[in-house]
């Protein structure tokens, strides 16, 4: 494992924003890292970067306590964005990664790689002021990940994007995981976490309450999601044995259901009926999974 935290705990006075904490996070994966607002996810990641001390417990990188580690070697982009405004993005970003232990010529190689990756060439000579938010966000990104970290640290990268620079961004990310390296990211959007990582933590009030591969966490749920489009009356399944959430839908009803031979019962029940156009049996999404440990949607 590169990134290992032993029962590592925060306290703020009496408050404790970090329980008892411990991950093993596989190098070269994108880990994602899921929690509501308060859970504890930017101060278990200020503890990974040395930006806060623990108050318990042991964070390591390959074995060695992860402060010891050059920091050249870890990119974050934290949520709350940080870059000077007056700055030009050139001088800027050349400027952080001389800060890492970058040669000048280097970073601006690197930089002009990245500008013509994300298509905004023309602005290295501007100002950060006078870019889009959008814009700035892929700034902000470069900035992260312009001295080739070998651990990156992604807090909700995609936030405030519009769907072209979210995979824009994604494919990124996915390409400096195919590099080597390792990424841990929190966000927001459920269908992100589930299209690029291959093992998360969910996070509740410091504690954690879902640890390990996506497809385990998935299987051991138990219930499944059942995608229902009849030209019938459904509404009847809604107080259906097994059935344990029903949602009517424009084409039919989405239910969740206690297992397959629920979804057999209700096939045989609806066999005759009328015109049946989908019946689909999913594995449960990660927001279901969500609600159920945490007791509230994530968005």
């Amino acid at each position: 494992m590169a990134l290992v935290l032993e029962h590592v705990t925060k306290r703020f006075g009496s408050f404790t924003a970090v329980d008892d904490l411990s991950l093993s996070i596989p190098e070269g994966e994108i880990f994602g890292f899921l929690g509501a607002n308060g859970a504890g996810k930017t101060t278990t990641f200020r503890m990974i970067l040395g930006i806060l001390d623990s108050s318990g417990g042991k964070i390591t990188w390959k074995g060695k306590s992860v402060y010891d580690t050059a920091k050249r070697f870890i990119g974050y982009l934290p949520e709350e964005r940080g870059l000077y405004p007056k700055l030009k993005v050139r001088d800027q970003i050349i400027y952080l990664a001389r800060l890492r232990g970058m040669p000048k010529d280097e970073a601006a190689v690197e930089l002009r790689k990245w500008l013509e990756r994300f298509k905004i060439t023309e602005y290295e000579t501007k100002k950060v002021e006078e870019l889009s938010k959008g814009n700035q966000q892929k700034i902000q990104f470069i900035a992260a990940v312009i001295h080739k970290p070998k651990l990156l640290i992604l807090d909700e990268p995609f936030s405030g994007l519009d769907p072209v620079n979210v995979e824009l961004l994604k494919s990124a990310v996915v390409s400096l995981k195919e590099q080597g390296a390792t990424i841990v990211f929190s966000s927001h959007r459920m269908e992100h976490v589930e299209e690029m990582c291959e093992q998360l933590c969910i996070l509740h009030k410091g504690k954690t309450v879902v640890h390990g591969g996506l497809k385990e966490i998935k299987r051991s749920f138990g219930k499944k999601n059942l995608v229902i489009h009849a030209d019938v009356a459904l509404d009847f399944l809604a107080s259906y044995p097994g059935v344990v959430k029903a949602k009517a839908t424009a084409e039919g009803m989405l239910l969740q259901i206690e297992g397959e031979p629920v979804a057999e019962q209700i096939f045989k029940e609806l066999a005759g009926k009328g015109f049946v156009r989908k019946f689909a049996l999913e594995e449960p999404s990660l927001n279901d999974i969500f609600i159920e440990k945490v007791g509230a949607s994530y968005e």
